[in-house]
């Protein structure tokens, strides 16, 4: 029975830190205060259209978040770092510390430090010691730019509006959530085609949308990003598991493109998108300018509009001039690899149910493993919600085990046929 009281008051005391870490870091928005304002694109597009490119000129806020940081260091004390609570709340803690630094830093290199201390960079090696992602990258580019188009299905190739979408997204969600949980709205100012929070997608009105799309809108954005976020606010224990912590960037977005993949809602299409910003990242790290990138991005297939939105992401929070960049865009493809391998390590060890705690707030695949006993304890709950791929143990099972039994064909070793 002592024990017991100690555990439970460890707990409380932990709960108490973390709902103290939510309340530091609430205005430590970081993707909104990077990104760059929607009326920046008109103006550069102009001078595109002129023949005579201008560089946009970008000014940052100057933010100091020092309260903030002292909060975060006060609480990073109070935790005990043999608790998995304690530990879970301190790597947090730490995160935001440098997310804090690189708003601080805004429009100066200290943006492309704390990025790859957050993100990592392109030349990072993928799980396993593998290639690195630059390299995973511009094989994705190859395969997509071999690709016959002629293979096309029609409904691959008739794009939708922006208001067609809503309505056939709303639906979707409406259905799974059995109930109006998310709600999908348009946008005119919106730079990227579509953007997500907890209860709310949004889509450039302006944007042209494919079946595929649909699928990875509603797969990606609302069932792992929005679905994680609201399970995390059903979380009393931790409540900073309904927020998109910098670190675990990587896992959010490994687990959204897993589920696009596990789903048949991902197409070559979209890998080339996830490759090209990774390969323009490396280039704007290397030197090249926002003009240049945008030419890369042009190059590679996309109109104006869409090459202006994917060469700002490359430079959010740092000089258009080159030699710098943000690197979040990173994450996807290690993220995919590291969730791909997470899942069929789980089902090796015959240990699934772990997959499925990934969906019961925002966290790493270590966390998932740490909090296995806080969850067989009651002390987190398991998630609401979950997608239907994740529920169908028998079918995601299936579809792991082919993937494990694949790998072991080595595939320089098959003589042709």
């Amino acid at each position: 029975m002592d024990r017991i009281r100690t555990l439970d008051r460890e707990v409380a005391h932990h709960a108490a830190l973390d709902a103290r870490l939510v309340d530091a870091v609430a205005d430590i928005r970081l993707l909104a205060l990077t990104s760059w304002p929607a009326a920046l694109q008109a103006p550069f597009l102009t001078s595109v259209a002129q023949g005579q490119p201008r560089l946009p000129q970008v000014v940052y806020p100057t933010l100091d978040f020092s309260n903030a940081r002292r909060a975060l260091e006060q609480i990073v004390a109070a935790c005990d770092e043999q608790h998995p609570l304690g530990q879970y709340i301190q790597q947090s803690a730490h995160s935001w510390d440098v997310a804090a630094r690189l708003l601080e830093g805004l429009g100066t290199a200290a943006v492309d430090a704390c990025s790859v201390e957050l993100f990592g960079a392109p030349e990072q090696p993928l799980p396993g010691n593998g290639p690195s992602t630059r390299d995973a990258a511009r094989h994705f580019i190859q395969i997509a730019n071999e690709l016959d188009h002629e293979l096309l299905a029609p409904e691959e190739q008739v794009p939708v509006s922006a208001t067609a979408l809503q309505l056939q997204l709303q639906n979707d969600l409406d259905s799974f959530f059995e109930g109006r949980v998310i709600h999908v709205q348009l946008d005119p100012e919106l730079v990227s085609k579509a953007a997500a929070g907890p209860t709310r997608i949004r889509l450039r009105t302006s944007a042209r949308f494919s079946a595929y799309d649909r699928a990875q809108l509603f797969h990606h954005e609302a069932l792992v990003h929005s679905l994680t976020a609201l399970n995390g606010r059903e979380q009393t224990v931790l409540p900073s598991l309904a927020l998109s912590s910098p670190r675990l960037t990587a896992t959010q977005e490994g687990l959204a493109t897993f589920a696009e993949q596990i789903t048949g809602s991902i197409d070559i299409e979209r890998l080339k998108r996830i490759s090209l910003r990774t390969e323009a990242i490396a280039m704007a790290r290397e030197g090249a300018d926002f003009i240049e990138v945008f030419r890369y991005f042009c190059a590679a297939g996309q109109n104006n509009e869409e090459s202006f939105a994917s060469a700002q992401r490359v430079f959010r929070g740092v000089p258009p001039t080159g030699g710098m960049a943000f690197t979040k865009d990173t994450v996807y493809l290690r993220g995919l690899v590291s969730v791909h391998t997470f899942f069929r390590h789980m089902l090796a060890q015959d240990r699934l149910q772990v997959c499925r705690w990934l969906f019961a707030g925002k966290m790493t695949l270590t966390d998932a493993i740490t909090f296995a006993p806080l969850f067989q304890a009651g002390t987190l709950q398991p998630p609401k919600w979950l997608p239907h791929w994740v529920a169908r143990a028998n079918g995601l099972a299936g579809m792991l085990a082919f993937s494990l039994f694949a790998n072991r064909i080595r595939m320089d070793q098959l003589a042709p046929e």
